[in-house]
């Protein structure tokens, strides 16, 4: 039986989850979702996932699992070749940590559920909601871009010269910035560390633009 990943082709954490598994050299089957429609939000889907998410992994014996980093940490750990994470613990921290700036800081106070709060308990239009998320990308891409600036660890990637799970991150949320128009123009080093991710094909198939629901 092939792994099967429940997923959307715009959601920034399937898209984390399609690159981890293009890395580790994995085939699944592709099944979409519109988030919008409420499709995640069925009974079927909620007997999969109970909160309802995306991106849920269906593995080989019929059970299922949540939460893209978590998903990412089992992969690792049940096909450590080629590794996401450093070798040496203070590395292996560093990406963590870089990979955690965009994963709980950005991403929880941005997704689809956070935006659609905002418009129909607060009345947010659509240019209202553009300020929100580019505020709370704004926020932490400065630190993120000042930190892999001063750091001699930075290297092509976010930690050397080896893709990570920190660029995981910030591949999937660069992409999820597209949709709100924000430039990269503030951010060089992000900027740069993206476009070589992009050039990488393990990266670009798991791309929104490359997948077969994307509209």
């Amino acid at each position: 039986m092939t792994l099967k990943l429940h997923n959307f082709f715009r959601s920034s954490t399937s898209v984390r989850l399609r690159a981890a598994l293009n890395i580790k050299g994995l085939d699944y089957d592709y099944i979409p979702y519109v988030l919008r429609d409420g499709e995640t939000r069925t009974p079927a889907y909620l007997a999969k996932n109970p909160q309802g998410l995306v991106p849920t992994l269906e593995r080989e014996d019929g059970s299922f699992m949540g939460q893209s980093l978590a998903i990412i940490e089992w992969l690792e750990e049940t096909h450590p070749t080629p590794s996401l994470l450093p070798q040496d613990p203070d590395g292996r921290a560093r990406v963590r940590g870089l990979a955690y700036m965009i994963a709980c800081e950005i991403h929880p106070l941005n997704n689809l559920r956070v935006l659609g709060r905002l418009g129909d308990q607060f009345g947010a239009d659509d240019p209202a909601q553009k300020e929100w998320f580019t505020h709370w990308v704004s926020i932490t891409f400065d630190a993120l871009e000042t930190t892999l600036k001063n750091s001699k660890e930075t290297g092509i990637y976010c930690h050397g010269d080896t893709p990570t799970l920190a660029d995981i991150c910030l591949y999937a949320q660069v992409w999820n910035n597209k949709r709100f128009s924000i430039s990269l123009d503030k951010w060089p080093v992000i900027e740069r560390i993206f476009s070589a991710l992009d050039q990488l094909p393990n990266f670009s198939k798991a791309a929104p633009p490359n997948q077969p629901d994307a509209i």
